[in-house]
C-alpha cells in the first residue's frame, strides 16, 4: 500500500530547518535536566525503581477523596508523600502512595504498614488490609544499582547497533544511525525533565524499544539509498538521498502512523500506571521516525561533501547485486 506516490520533497534542503529544530528541543532537555541536577542532584524525576522507597497501591471500597488521604497521611506525620489515582476511569478505587526516600534500608518496610495504619485511623473508606494493598519496596542500594544498570543497557544497546552497521555497511552508517538514536533518547528523556515525569524501569524498557525501532525505520532508508546507489552511481548523493527518502516514505508513515495510534490510545485509556511508558513510546516515535529522514540520512550527505573537501572523496557503498 502506497499513500504517496511520486513524490519529491527536498529534504536535504530544509536541513537547517531540522538543525534548529534538533537543537531548540535538545538545548532545552539539557536545561532542564541542569536545572534537576541543581535541585535535586538527579538529571530527571526519578522512580521509586531508581531512588528507593516504598510504593504502595490501595484499593478501596468506594471512589477515594485524594484531599482526605493527603491529609490522613500529613496527620501520620508522613511529609511529602505523592498521591495518585492509579486507574484509567474516574470511576477506579485504586489510588498509588509513594513515600519519600528513606536513608535506612530497614524502615522501607515499615512503610506499607504506616500507611494501612493512617488510613485505618484518619480516613474512613474502607479497604482489605491484606487482599487491597499492593507494595513495592526498593531500598537505595539496590535503586542505585538499577540505576546504574539502566544506563548501561541503554549504552550497550547502541553500541551493538553501531558494531552490526559497521559491519553491514560501513562504518559512517552506524555512525549516524547511532547519532540518530542519541538525539532521539536525548530528546524523549528531556520531555520528562521538562515535563516532570518520573522515570522508571517500564520507562527504560520503552527506551530501549525505541532505540530498536528508531534503528529499524534508519535502516529502511539506509538500505533504499544503498539500492539506489548501485543503480544509478551518476547522480548527486544529495538527489539520491532525497529520492530515496521519499520512496520509503509511504512505509514509514503506514509503519510510524499506526503504532503512534496505538500507543496515544495507551496514553490516554492506559491510566497512572502505563503513563510513564506511553508518554516515552508517544514522544519516541514521533521523534525517532523524524530523526530517521531529517537527522541520520543527511549526516551521511554531510561526511561525503567534508570527506571531498579534503580530496578524499569517497563513494558511499553500493548495494551487492543479486545473483
Amino acid at each position: 500500500m502506497e499513500f504517496f506516490h511520486d513524490v519529491k520533497i527536498d529534504w536535504l534542503g530544509k536541513k537547517w530547518y531540522f538543525l534548529a529544530f534538533s537543537l531548540i528541543f535538545s538545548i532545552a532537555g539539557i536545561v532542564s535536566m541542569t536545572m534537576h541536577v541543581i535541585h535535586t542532584g538527579t538529571p530527571v524525576p526519578l522512580g521509586v525503581d531508581f531512588r528507593g522507597g516504598t510504593e504502595v497501591q490501595i484499593q478501596f471500597a468506594n471512589k477515594p477523596d485524594i484531599g482526605a488521604i493527603r491529609q490522613a497521611v500529613n496527620a501520620a506525620g508522613v511529609r511529602d508523600a505523592k498521591i495518585v489515582p492509579t486507574g484509567s476511569s474516574t470511576e477506579s478505587n485504586e489510588v498509588l502512595i509513594n513515600l519519600p526516600e528513606q536513608k535506612n534500608e530497614s524502615t522501607l518496610d515499615q512503610g506499607r504498614q504506616l500507611i494501612i495504619t493512617t488510613l485505618q485511623q484518619h480516613y474512613n473508606n474502607p479497604f482489605d488490609p491484606v487482599g487491597g494493598v499492593k507494595a513495592h519496596v526498593v531500598g537505595p542500594t539496590v535503586g542505585h544499582q538499577l540505576t546504574k544498570q539502566a544506563a548501561l543497557a541503554v549504552l550497550y544497546s547502541m553500541l551493538g547497533m553501531l558494531v552490526y552497521l559497521w559491519f553491514r555497511f560501513q562504518l559512517i552508517y552506524g555512525v549516524a544511525a547511532v547519532v540518530a538514536c542519541f538525539h532521539d533518547t536525548l530528546i524523549t528523556v528531556g520531555f520528562f525533565a521538562l515535563t516532570n515525569q518520573e522515570i522508571s524501569l517500564t520507562v527504560i524498557a520503552a527506551i530501549l524499544t525505541l532505540v530498536g525501532y528508531s534503528m529499524n525505520d534508519t535502516i529502511v532508508v539506509f538500505d533504499r539509498i544503498r539500492e539506489n546507489l548501485r543503480l544509478n552511481r551518476r547522480e548527486e548523493l544529495a538527489d539520491l538521498v532525497n529520492r530515496s527518502i521519499n520512496q520509503t516514505l509511504s512505509r514509514t508513515v503506514l509503519t510510524s502512523g499506526l503504532t503512534f495510534l496505538t500507543v496515544l490510545s495507551l496514553y490516554i485509556f492506559g491510566g497512572q500506571v502505563l503513563k510513564g511508558f506511553s508518554f516515552a513510546l508517544v514522544v519516541g516515535i514521533l521523534i525517532g521516525t523524524y530523526s530517521s529522514i531529517a537527522v541520520a540520512s543527511p549526516m551521511l550527505v554531510a561526511w561525503q561533501q567534508f570527506r571531498a573537501k579534503n580530496g578524499k572523496a569517497a563513494a558511499l557503498p553500493a548495494a551487492r547485486r543479486s545473483r
